[in-house]
């Protein structure tokens, strides 16, 4: 028996949208889009830029909900959505940079908080973006939710649905390991 779309965590809403269920997306969406429009505000002053962002993030939803592999693979369902808003934030910028003709550096700098100003402005070094890919997915998660999304601990474990132990060991052993392989990269 199919419950109702209200009565469905996000988690289940997702995988329904992925059947094509119309009434799963439309709940999906009417439960995070209010979150999820605050949080991109926070980032960027831009309405043009964060509408934008949002159409392309709930078209991103709709298309790819059949790859969303559970809190086992990829942390709760809003943890997956937020990382799929906040790739197409960081495209935004950078095609705006490209458009524009300006440094992305000086773009990030009207409109991004500190941390992601770094990751937007293309300062962030090809070292680094090779290091991150190393890193088993559960701990580029704790690390995104912490660092680019600047959450608390408290946060993190509930944004993954995980305890707050488990954000911290993973948190300590992401840094541990991007350590060690800027170390070698930069030897």
């Amino acid at each position: 028996m199919k419950r109702s779309p209200d009565a469905a965590d996000e988690g289940e809403l997702v995988r329904r949208t992925a059947t094509g269920d119309r009434r799963a997306f439309d709940e999906l969406y009417r439960r995070t889009s209010p979150w999820l429009l605050a949080r991109l505000r926070r980032r960027c002053a831009d309405e043009d830029v964060v509408a934008d962002v949002m159409q392309e993030t709930y078209l991103a939803v709709w298309r790819a909900a059949g790859s969303f592999g559970g809190p086992a693979k990829e942390g709760s369902a809003v943890g997956w959505l937020w990382s799929i808003a906040a790739h197409r934030l960081v495209d935004a910028f950078c095609r705006r940079a490209r458009q524009n003709d300006v440094p992305a550096v000086a773009l990030a700098e009207t409109v991004a908080p500190a941390a992601e100003e770094e990751v937007m402005s293309g300062r962030v070094g090809h070292e680094l973006e090779q290091a991150l890919l190393v890193l088993p997915p559960e701990a580029r998660q704790v690390l995104r939710a912490m660092v680019l999304d600047g959450l608390s601990v408290r946060e993190t474990s509930l944004l993954l649905g995980v305890p707050e132990s488990t954000v911290k060991s993973r948190a300590r052993r992401a840094r541990i390991a991007l350590r060690e392989a800027l170390g070698e990269a930069l030897s």
